[in-house]
């Protein structure tokens, strides 16, 4: 590790870490750290996989946005490779690039002379992809990529840790507004709260809708569709 990068990834790592929960602020640091630590990177975008597919989520620019989104239209780049090989993937030269021809000659159209694609893991867990953009070839070396693949990890750790934090908050909001729910009916109709979640759960299935949707509704309206 060169002189001082343990330093610059430990700040790099609490900074990750304070987002709390919130994916969307963590993939923009996650982004724009990558642009100040990789040597030669000046965009940098995050593709994830979602449901089998992989999208694109953040970038540093409109442009590296618009690029990274060839790659999943055209499905092929380095990005894919990275995710489907579990490696690392450079490209000097995106205008001679011959292995992804239709992604490489748009890319390289739009500004790109350059890119490096790292997969973003954890154990037993495919996140997506890191692609680190230069607008000039050759711009990426040795360096890079051993510079590139700590961050990654460390990047790969803050994301994980912030979707597991924003699917708590998520599962214990669900449960904290199912449970005012089922008080207004307790209330309204003096049920237990058993039988109040049954009215629930009949609503849901009567009207072919989210148990959660039913009890925002009678939540933020005080009326529950019932078919």
């Amino acid at each position: 590790m060169p002189d001082g990068l343990g330093d610059v990834m430990g700040r790099i790592a609490r900074t990750l870490q304070e987002e709390h929960g919130d994916v969307g602020r963590t993939l923009e640091s996650i982004t724009n750290a990558a642009v100040d630590t990789v040597p030669g990177a000046d965009m940098a975008s995050v593709s994830l996989v979602v449901r089998r597919r992989v999208e694109p989520q953040a970038a540093t620019s409109e442009q590296a946005q618009q690029i990274d989104a060839l790659q999943a239209e055209f499905d092929e780049g380095p990005c894919l490779d990275a995710l489907r090989e579990e490696q690392t993937v450079r490209v000097d030269d995106l205008a001679s690039e011959s292995r992804w021809p239709r992604f490489a000659a748009e890319a390289s159209r739009r500004g790109a002379g350059s890119m490096l694609s790292f997969q973003l893991f954890t154990e037993g867990d495919n996140l997506g992809a890191l692609n680190l953009y230069a607008q000039e070839s050759h711009s990426f070396d040795a360096d890079s990529e051993s510079v590139g693949q700590i961050f990654a990890s460390h990047a790969a750790i803050a994301l994980s840790a912030a979707r597991q934090e924003s699917n708590l908050r998520s599962a214990m909001d669900s449960r904290d507004l199912i449970g005012q729910a089922k008080g207004i009916l307790m209330e309204r109709h003096r049920l237990t709260a058993a039988q109040a979640f049954e009215l629930l759960v009949r609503a849901s299935s009567h009207t072919n809708r989210k148990l959660l949707d039913v009890a925002e509704e009678l939540t933020s309206t005080g009326a529950m569709t019932t078919d």
